[in-house]
């Protein structure tokens, strides 16, 4: 028993020292790359120009059937969200189907079946092999394209357009494509709410007819089915697919910008900027280079290791996250680095993100970086490995874009072998610091200015057109000129200042829900109340005057600092433009602009501390638009007549204190009518 115990010491003695001895400051030597099994498909052809890819998988009772078109990019114009759409109506009911009918077969198997404008799949457990095919054929086969489906559809697809419009992430996308490859070109066109209203059940019958053809198609099956079944199965259900020509598109590349160019979109309710910088590139999926530059990109920017998180976050602490990369593609290769920053160092964060391209560019890659790069790559490549959707896509790929045969089984072999000097020349081929596109989208009174020491500053509307900023070459025109042209417009300050009291309902959709906004104002008694209501039931209400602005809701209520009432407080004039000159408010013309495709004067208005700014119509006179940091953005369309009075029918508001643009229709107008006191004092 003693010998046992003094052996026993000796070993964790021994085991005391060898752990002392590791040095737990550096990172273990990677070891060779790993073997990839990655089954050979067996390949087949139908006569209809199908290619078929089957990778045997028997370790679950699952098959996945993978589909994929092979079509050139195309320019939606007019009918743009057409490709959008296009899986979303295919899933939306078939000749032999109703959608609900089709949804509960597809639940009933416990199958998955998804569609795009360019890809289908299909999967479910082995024992349902037949019911899934026949569910996926009549999907891809026997659509229907009902109205209904595509009335929904275009409402919901509207909707998120109103959305994206508020949303930063969204508009540098727009802003950015536009800029770098224009609205003529299928990378740049834009959805809007114009172009989706125009899609026709048509359009969609013309797409699939024109490219849902099988001889552009390729079809991966993963899983536990066998050659032989396969075969048997494509040929029942996929034989008689007809094959057509399909229409080829060629695209100019996108030119090289002489020198930076500093692409600005104003979004006045931004307290931080969004930064994206980037360039086109020629870098198409089989160039040998893609391995190595999949390396690169994650040491520029591929996570928190990245050169570019440590520096704007780590570092200098601009952001919560900084990232980039370079994006293969056939047609367009792209590479892109962005992140959210505080308004005011927006100039410094772009200096950072152009610093560390211009190392990259420079050769600078370490080996301890090179190292990390590999193994998380190696460990993301090996987690996707475990996803049939992936086999099926390392078929289809190795096909497509004519890559080696042997590609993805050598991919970490290969990518283990890179050296250090290969890597940081590949870098300085791909990577550069000069020539960029830098887009912004954020408040630009916070950084207009600086940002001309990185380039030529270009002004862009959020829907990704130039801003059009014409200088007003007729004298006489002049900021009080087109204020008062607009009272005018709207009645003449003679009605305008009759007017006592305005009860104005109007109503608005909040995520399906009808929410009616009250407002009352009553100029004599200096107050005005702005009620929301869900039905009968009071939401909020916020009772203004001179002094002070009270928010009311669920029973609490909470005076508004000075700062945050002042934009409310506006309410108590009814038409405030009528006291302009009164209360020493300074106009500044500064030229015409665009709104809504119409020309328009537009007004600074400083008062006191509040700051907006104001566009009118050139041609009616009528105010189209009204920014400012406390209010946000908001839009009026529609002008009706009340009393002699024109006011907007429709109101879009946009600011922090929503959650999506408020799109207001009126519903009622009383003028100079009773208000109590009760309603008044809520």
């Amino acid at each position: 028993m003693k010998k046992i115990s003094i052996y026993l010491l000796a070993l964790v003695g021994a085991c005391t020292t060898a752990f002392a001895q590791v040095d737990r400051s550096k990172y273990p030597e990677p070891g060779p790359a790993p073997q990839i099994n990655i089954g050979d498909p067996v390949t087949f052809t139908l006569d209809n120009g199908l290619k078929v890819f089957v990778v045997e998988n028997h370790k679950l009772p699952r098959v996945t059937y993978s589909l994929v078109l092979d079509r050139d990019a195309i320019l939606e114009g007019d009918k743009a969200g057409l490709t959008s759409l296009a899986g979303d109506m295919l899933m939306g009911g078939t000749t032999t189907r109703a959608k609900d009918e089709l949804d509960e077969a597809i639940d009933r198997i416990g199958a998955r079946i998804s569609v795009s404008s360019t890809s289908a799949s299909a999967s479910s457990l082995k024992k349902y092999n037949d019911q899934l095919l026949e569910l996926f054929a009549d999907v891809l086969f026997n659509p229907a394209f009902p109205q209904s489906e595509l009335d929904k559809l275009k409402k919901q697809l509207i909707s998120s357009l109103a959305a994206a419009k508020d949303d930063p992430n969204s508009i540098i996308g727009v802003v950015r494509n536009a800029a770098m490859y224009g609205k003529d070109h299928p990378y740049g066109e834009i959805e809007t709410e114009k172009t989706v209203g125009n899609l026709q059940v048509d359009d969609f019958r013309d797409y699939y007819n024109t490219y849902f053809r099988p001889n552009v198609a390729y079809l991966a099956i993963v899983g536990d089915i066998t050659p032989a079944e396969a075969k048997e199965l494509v040929n029942k259900y996929f034989a008689g697919w007809q094959r057509a020509d399909v229409p080829k598109h060629e695209w100019p590349a996108p030119q090289k910008t002489q020198g930076n160019r500093v692409v600005v979109a104003n979004r006045p309710v931004s307290a931080q900027s969004v930064i994206n910088i980037g360039y086109p590139l020629d870098l198409k999926p089989n160039n040998p280079d893609v391995i190595a530059v999949n390396v690169i990109s994650r040491i520029l920017g591929g996570g928190s290791s990245g050169r570019l998180f440590l520096n704007l976050r780590e570092d200098k602490g601009y952001t919560y996250g900084a990232y980039g990369g370079i994006t293969p593609d056939k047609l367009v290769a792209t590479l892109n680095a962005s992140a959210s920053v505080r308004n005011s160092v927006t100039d410094s964060a772009t200096r950072e993100f152009i610093h560390e391209l211009k190392r990259l560019h420079e050769k600078t890659i370490t080996q301890e970086e090179l190292d990390l790069a590999k193994a998380a790559l190696a460990g993301s490549f090996g987690r996707s490995l475990e996803q049939p959707s992936t086999i099926a896509s390392f078929a289809i790929n190795t096909e497509m874009h004519k890559l080696p045969k042997d590609y993805y089984k050598n991919y970490l072999k290969n990518m283990d072998g890179l050296t250090l000097d290969q890597i940081n020349n590949i870098a300085a081929n791909y990577v550069r610091s000069d020539d960029l596109q830098i887009t912004i989208v954020g408040k630009a009174d916070d950084f207009a200015d600086k940002m001309n020491a990185f380039g030529e500053v270009q002004f862009y509307t959020v829907t990704g057109d130039p801003e059009v900023n014409m200088a007003i070459t007729d004298a006489s025109v002049t900021a009080e000129g087109v204020i008062e042209k607009y009272i005018e417009a709207i009645g003449g300050r003679e009605k305008l200042t009759a007017v006592n009291s305005i009860r104005l309902v109007s109503e608005a959709e909040i995520q399906g829900m009808t929410v009616s906004i009250e407002q009352l104002v009553d100029r004599n008694k200096g107050v005005a109340v702005q009620n929301t209501k869900l039905g009968a039931q009071l939401l909020s209400s916020v009772r203004v005057t001179k002094d002070a602005v009270t928010v009311s809701a669920q029973g609490q209520s909470q005076q508004l600092p000075a700062d945050a009432a002042a934009a409310y407080q506006a309410l108590l004039d009814i038409f405030p433009e009528l006291s302009y000159q009164e209360k020493g408010a300074q106009l500044e013309l500064d030229g015409i602009t665009k709104v809504n495709d119409e020309d328009a004067y537009k007004v600074k208005v400083t008062s006191g501390s509040n700051v907006s700014t104001e566009y009118f119509s050139v041609a009616t006179g009528l105010k189209l638009k009204t920014e400012s940091e406390l209010a946000g953005e908001t839009t009026m369309n529609n002008y009706a007549t009340y009393e002699g009075i024109q006011l907007p029918e429709t109101i879009t508001i946009v600011n922090q204190m929503v959650p999506l643009p408020l799109k207001a229709v009126t519903k009622e107008v009383v003028i100079n009518g009773e208000i109590s006191e009760d309603e008044l004092n809520p």
